[in-house]
């Protein structure tokens, strides 16, 4: 079959997906109505999975499982955007670590709105001027981010979903690698990438900017500039990916939640957050975590924070196997009531 030959049913294939594509445009038309009239989440991340897995199990082709839940991560954003208005607040500027998780997460078609803290974040979602709000809650090599553990305290937002991100910094730049004088980025992500900093570019001095996006701007404009940052600032700003990946550590992986007035539902393979603060006795803490124990519920995390209520008086954070609505783990909720002085459940989502 000639090139000409394949272009011709290339076409008349991209012709019944976008007739397909508008069909099924019409039926969420049809499901975000009837969402609105029985005041249901637009957002369903346990139906999203699950179609997810659906489609990848049904998938005989030569697409890759990372192809098909891309694809599909942009068909689902463009129901989003039909389904409703969809408006998502995130710790800012555009083009940080944050921004790519929530477009990972929810796709390109809905409305994203920088945030300048993550307690304007919680504020934005808090008074429904959004839908949604992502936030960074850990790193898997630097911890806690304790300011959102400590907004969790006040806040009545439950935690609706989670993305985990691999931190894949890049070297990116409007001219070449060979041209390259001045290499700007944030505090962290040079502190990230000093070891491949300091065996590539040796006589550069880099210079600190309070954020990647900011960096990226200057880049963009500055003739034989650079940025350390994540790929979205490339796209955003038109800068070449000179090298990727260049971070000293190899697996390093921060963990974003997504915030939400209410949890998510049940989808069979769920993580719980739960927050409580021990009463100031011995072996408080021992007998708060008994009957996780008892009832064979699997705790992946905990955390501890000052309360900064009263001296000395300390939150926990702990991540549980389950949802808030499996029996087992609402009789475990129920005993650490007797023994804490505060417990709030944070929230259920997919595992």
């Amino acid at each position: 079959m000639s090139l000409e030959e394949l272009r011709v049913k290339i076409d008349r294939i991209d012709t019944e997906l976008i007739r397909l594509l508008n069909e099924r445009a019409d039926v969420v038309h049809e499901v975000g109505v009837v969402k609105k009239r029985d005041g249901l989440e637009i957002y369903a991340p346990e139906r999203e999975e699950k179609l997810l897995k659906s489609l990848v199990a049904k998938s005989e082709g030569r697409l890759p499982e990372i192809s098909i839940r891309a694809i599909y991560r942009e068909v689902m954003s463009a129901a989003l955007a039909l389904e409703d208005d969809l408006k998502i607040a995130y710790l800012g500027p555009a083009g940080t670590w944050t921004h790519q998780a929530a477009i990972g997460k929810f796709g390109h078609s809905v409305g994203y709105l920088p945030q300048a803290s993550f307690a304007d974040v919680f504020d934005q979602v808090s008074r429904q001027l959004v839908d949604y709000g992502v936030v960074p809650i850990e790193n898997s090599t630097e911890g806690a981010v304790t300011h959102t553990l400590d907004l969790f305290a006040d806040s009545p937002l439950k935690i609706y979903g989670q993305v985990m991100m691999p931190i894949q910094n890049n070297l990116m730049a409007k001219c070449s690698r060979e041209e390259i004088k001045q290499i700007y980025s944030h505090p962290q992500i040079l502190a990230q990438c000093r070891g491949w900093l300091g065996k590539n570019f040796p006589k550069i001095q880099p210079v600190e900017k309070s954020s990647s996006a900011v960096a990226a701007e200057v880049a963009a404009a500055e003739p034989g500039a650079a940025v350390l940052g994540g790929a979205l600032l490339a796209e955003m700003y038109g800068l070449t990916l000179l090298e990727e990946s260049i971070q000293d550590i190899a697996t390093n992986t921060t963990r974003f939640l997504v915030i939400s007035h209410k949890t998510c539902p049940p989808t069979g393979d769920d993580r719980t957050s739960v927050m409580f603060s021990v009463k100031d006795e011995p072996g408080s803490l021992h007998r708060a975590l008994e009957p996780f124990e008892k009832f064979s519920i699997n705790m992946s995390k905990i955390e501890s924070r000052p309360s900064k209520r009263r001296a000395w008086e300390y939150f926990f954070f702990v991540d549980v196997a389950g949802h808030c609505e499996d029996q087992d783990l609402k009789d475990v909720i129920d005993q650490l009531s007797k023994h804490c002085s505060f417990v709030k459940v944070l929230g259920s989502y997919p595992a």
